[in-house]
């Protein structure tokens, strides 16, 4: 489960001076992304989101004469996609909220309206045909094409259909599992090219049924969860995995493994996590393994306490030989 770093390929271009454009970003990433932009000028800044890109798309964020002293953009991968990718620094910390939103005074958050500071990227974009572009790209450099390949490529891994490596190549094995997620799912020979099948196979990632290891959230809080796998002789553990209220996710698991280790509890609108009746709402089990507050990737979890982190009870859930297995939430 690659953790792929946001990387902001721009040319450069002054906007401290005004372009008669548009200004749009272009997706070349291997995931679904939401964004958000931030302007800066003349001592106020402004953040707005949320805006959706499909791998190998553009979409038009601002319309119009462009005169700022600074742009940011920020970048998160959907939900069914758990704790990566994670992005690659930044230049600022700007406001943004979960919904969409439009925020005049973006470096003080309101944690009562949802709002909280992630951090955006500094970006000069470059003039084109199509106005003033930047790429949101991976380390992998994919083109348009290879992008949306490589994107079919990973949702169809999290659906159950083994494809690896993701790799943005049209193989023969990445057409055996695409014929045969259109045909378990009835779709027509060309569903593939149609513009909506990135939420067929979002839709698909997110249902019960399937092959592959799920978490199933049947509460009507959201719960984060964190998966640890055996990665050459030690237990890597990684979160967090957003899992909503009545959809099911599966974290992207490469290769043939025995087994799982699964630790998950329900957090509320203010992000804590919850209590009943003075125990929190949890599901783990005995194995203690090593967590962060925010997203992680440990391998070490020898003194949770000394390394300043939290340790956890991990389920150890048996996967070998089922085709498909299901740890829900209630």
């Amino acid at each position: 489960m690659a953790r792929i770093p946001i990387l902001l390929t721009t040319a450069i271009s002054a906007l401290a001076s005004p372009a008669h454009a548009d200004l749009q970003l272009c997706n070349r990433m291997s995931y679904v992304v939401e964004t958000a932009i931030g302007i800066e000028d003349q001592a106020a800044t402004a953040t707005r989101g949320w805006f959706r890109i499909d791998p190998g798309q553009c979409r038009t964020v601002m319309q119009g004469e462009i005169q700022v002293e600074s742009l940011y953009v920020h970048a998160r991968a959907l939900p069914v996609y758990g704790a990566s990718p994670l992005p690659q620094g930044g230049h600022a910390d700007l406001c943004v909220a979960n919904d969409n939103f439009v925020l005049a005074a973006a470096r003080a958050c309101s944690a009562r309206a949802g709002q909280k500071l992630v951090r955006f990227t500094a970006v000069k974009p470059s003039e084109t045909e199509k106005g003033l572009t930047s790429y949101l790209a991976e380390e992998a450099e994919y083109t348009d094409d290879q992008a949306r390949d490589a994107a079919i490529q990973r949702l169809l891994n999290i659906a159950g259909y083994d494809v690896s490596p993701i790799d943005g190549i049209r193989g023969a094995k990445t057409d055996a599992a695409l014929l045969q997620f259109i045909a378990d799912n009835k779709l027509t020979p060309t569903a593939a090219g149609r513009s909506d099948f990135f939420d067929v196979l979002i839709a698909a990632a997110q249902k019960p049924e399937g092959g592959g290891f799920a978490w199933c959230n049947e509460t009507a809080h959201m719960v984060m969860a964190a998966l640890g796998i055996e990665e050459n002789g030690a237990v890597v553990t990684r979160g967090w995995y957003r899992v909503e209220p009545g959809k099911c996710l599966r974290p992207e698991i490469r290769g043939q493994l025995r087994k799982v280790y699964s630790f998950a509890e329900a957090i509320g609108a203010n992000g804590q996590p919850l209590r009943r009746a003075d125990r929190a709402m949890a599901w783990g089990g005995e194995t203690i393994l090593c967590t962060r507050n925010v997203k992680f990737e440990l391998d070490d979890h020898k003194d949770c306490a000394g390394q300043g982190l939290t340790s956890a009870g991990f389920a150890t859930v048996e996967i070998s030989g089922k085709p498909g297995t299901r740890l829900r939430f209630k």
